[in-house]
């Protein structure tokens, strides 16, 4: 059983969705690079590896439903910011923007009866319960914070201490 060509085109959007994601904290790791916030770019450069993995995870569903994989031109992100602070709210917000194209897009695969997409989503949604809690964490510790440079730097320190998770 083929694909209905609504789930296909919408399982592409995500698949460009997430590595337009990828693009983006790339671009934020390079900003907090050249602030020396290292720890912070690091933790951004993991948060885009593992944004192309999902885009990949969901490549690799539509290959094997003998869909057509469409990428499409990305627009530049973002470059500077404020602070370092706004680049992990930006990086909230991206994380809330992403938990709804996927709620939208599970709801659309249970309406069209696309079942294997429908199962292969619910990874995905558990997974964006899990980057938002991270990303509203981090954000949540930058306000605690401020601007005090003693704290900024062992919440650097803090955060490039992740390591990616399969």
């Amino acid at each position: 059983m083929t694909m209905s060509a609504v789930v296909h085109e919408a399982i592409n959007r995500q698949i460009n969705a997430e590595l337009n994601a990828s693009y983006t904290y790339l671009a934020m790791a390079a900003f907090c690079s050249r602030q020396a916030f290292n720890g912070c770019a690091r933790w951004l450069r993991l948060q885009s590896t593992e944004e192309y993995g999902h885009a990949m995870k969901l490549y690799d569903f539509l290959i094997a439903r003998d869909g057509t994989v469409e990428l499409k031109m990305m627009a530049e992100p973002k470059q500077t910011y404020d602070t370092i602070a706004e680049v992990f709210e930006t990086a909230y917000a991206q994380e809330q923007d992403v938990s709804k194209q996927i709620d939208q897009l599970y709801e659309l695969t249970f309406k069209e009866r696309a079942f294997a997409a429908t199962v292969e989503l619910q990874w995905f949604l558990t997974e964006q319960v899990e980057e938002e809690k991270s990303a509203r964490d981090i954000v949540a510790k930058f306000r605690l914070v401020g601007s005090d440079p003693a704290s900024l730097l062992d919440l650097d320190r803090e955060l490039g201490a992740r390591t990616l998770t399969a």
